[in-house]
């Protein structure tokens, strides 16, 4: 009766229609906050990712549970066992994707970013979408010297980055602010370079994965990123917002790493023409940079992997109810064209008086 209540309540939880609004009212910024706040301290307290043993101890049960079941079907030429021990993976899955929703994944089905801040109805046109590309160009020069001076602290204790994450989420939500994670290295770490995947959070853990490989500009914003994600920001889309955002609050190397990857995100949507007239605007530094990270992406990629990867990943977004699925990482362009900011880069939450329509 038990394993058959966990497997009415998953499909419930599934499609049941839940409203957002209520969502964003006790989970998102009541239950949630608190349980990010229990479990992110102390996972940033394991040097290595929880992740890894929770993956090799259920592939190790999965293995020996179905090998046993497997024998003890053909020792005795019946099936029952072992369709027996599938029905049982099914009350497990179930219970899992039960902690995977309390844990982290209502957050998938909070209110949208657009419908809290104050949006600009009209869609952004090409050339403001390359007049951003250029504005992050010559942030991108001005910063980067400033950028590679010296030797940064982990990003989950640099202060700088730390407050600035801080203000970010009092701005965006009234909720109690979350603990920025540790970025972390894994057993997954090979699986992300072979896939470009940047970094990534443990819903069971709260904690951050991270590409091993990331060169230390790119670091700031992955982190930021994902503390987004930590936040309770699942869309990816919200996350980079959220990232971008803490950013450019925050130091010179922090800054420019958002200005790269605003660069980065916009120069893989326009045309070929916009695109060469970024980068003819671009100095010699982050030029150097922009071929280090292609290097980088290129070095141990495998594209039929990382092709198939990225198309389970976006299935996976779309049954989270992101309908967007992969192009949700580009809406952020969209949203800070369309978001109204007051000076710093401060986005006015609907209900508030903003004092500019622009952003600085």
């Amino acid at each position: 009766m038990v394993e058959v209540a966990l497997v009415a309540v998953a499909v419930v939880f599934a499609f049941a229609p839940l409203r957002p609004a209520s969502i964003e009212a006790w989970y998102s910024t009541s239950i949630y906050p608190h349980v990010e706040r229990a479990l992110t301290p102390l996972s940033n307290g394991v040097p290595f990712a929880i992740l890894d043993l929770l993956l090799v101890g259920l592939a190790v049960a999965v293995i020996v549970i179905l090998s046993r079941a497997a024998r003890d079907a053909w020792r005795r030429r019946t099936w029952r066992r072992l369709l027996t021990t599938l029905a049982h993976f099914l009350a497990g899955a179930a219970a899992i994707y039960i902690l995977f929703l309390l844990l982290w994944g209502f957050n998938y089905r909070r209110v949208p970013m657009p419908q809290r801040l104050e949006i600009d109805r009209t869609a952004p046109t090409s050339d403001q979408v390359v007049e951003l590309g250029l504005m992050a160009v010559g942030q991108m020069n001005s910063l980067y010297a400033a950028a590679h001076e010296g030797t940064a602290p982990p990003e989950w204790q640099d202060a700088t980055l730390r407050s600035a994450f801080a203000d970010v989420q009092r701005v965006l939500a009234e909720a109690p602010p979350v603990e920025p994670g540790r970025l972390k290295h894994s057993l997954l770490g090979l699986y992300f370079r072979w896939t470009g995947v940047d970094g990534m959070v443990n819903p069971f853990g709260l904690e951050v994965i991270a590409n091993p490989d990331l060169l230390p500009f790119e670091r700031p914003f992955v982190a930021a990123h994902e503390w987004g994600h930590l936040a309770g920001y699942a869309n990816e889309a919200e996350a980079n917002f959220v990232g971008w955002l803490t950013c450019v609050r925050a130091a010179p190397r922090h800054q420019y790493s958002a200005w790269f990857y605003l660069y980065w995100q916009i120069s893989g949507e326009v045309n070929g023409q916009e695109r060469a007239r970024l980068n003819a605007a671009l100095a010699e530094g982050p030029r150097r940079d922009i071929n280090a990270v292609i290097a980088r992406l290129r070095r141990d990629e495998i594209p039929a992997l990382q092709h198939a990867s990225w198309q389970v990943y976006d299935k996976y977004l779309k049954a989270n109810r992101v309908e967007s699925g992969l192009r949700s990482y580009g809406e952020v362009v969209t949203l800070l064209l369309r978001a109204r900011f007051d000076p710093g880069w401060t986005p006015v939450r609907r209900g508030a008086r903003p004092s500019s329509s622009s952003a600085p």
